[in-house]
């Protein structure tokens, strides 16, 4: 018979979620990373994304989030693919009607940062405008201006 390892899993897994997640928006507010620092903001996007999955707590926005970072982490570092990856996860969530529509502008933001970053400035015109779109449907004064500001940042 295995033992197991001697810590709850549920736990380990509700505070890896959060670290990683928050360590990884250290490494996105950073003006200059290092190769290392990207490698390290990219692996903790995902393990964030991962320990979220294993949760009984995750729901489609948890989901959302967690895609939408990893995203974000990739295109910080300048990963093009792996950003449209997982900005495609994203919308794909965040379309569900479970999901508001704060969550579904953001995963547009972030498949407009993806297409910016190729140079497909048409590409990345179509997301903002949908991020607009989704933009207008939300309630909340402060989050549909936080996401209005987070979409004039796209190069």
């Amino acid at each position: 018979m295995t033992e197991g390892p001697g810590f709850d899993i549920p736990a380990a897994h509700k505070f890896f979620s959060a670290d990683c997640f928050n360590k990884t928006w250290e490494y996105l507010d950073k003006t200059e990373r290092t190769e290392q620092e990207n490698q390290q903001m990219i692996q903790r996007a995902v393990a964030s994304l991962c320990h979220w999955a294993q949760r009984d707590d995750c729901t489609n926005t948890n989901l959302s989030v967690g895609y939408w970072q990893a995203s974000r982490a990739y295109v910080s570092a300048g990963l093009i693919e792996e950003a449209r990856r997982y900005g495609t996860l994203s919308l794909h969530v965040s379309q569900r009607e479970d999901v508001p529509p704060f969550f579904l502008g953001y995963a547009h933001e972030a498949l407009a940062r993806a297409e910016a970053l190729a140079g497909n400035r048409d590409l990345a015109n179509e997301h903002i405008a949908e991020a607009h779109r989704a933009a207008e449907q939300v309630t909340d004064t402060e989050e549909q201006k936080l996401l209005l500001d987070d979409l004039k940042t796209i190069g």
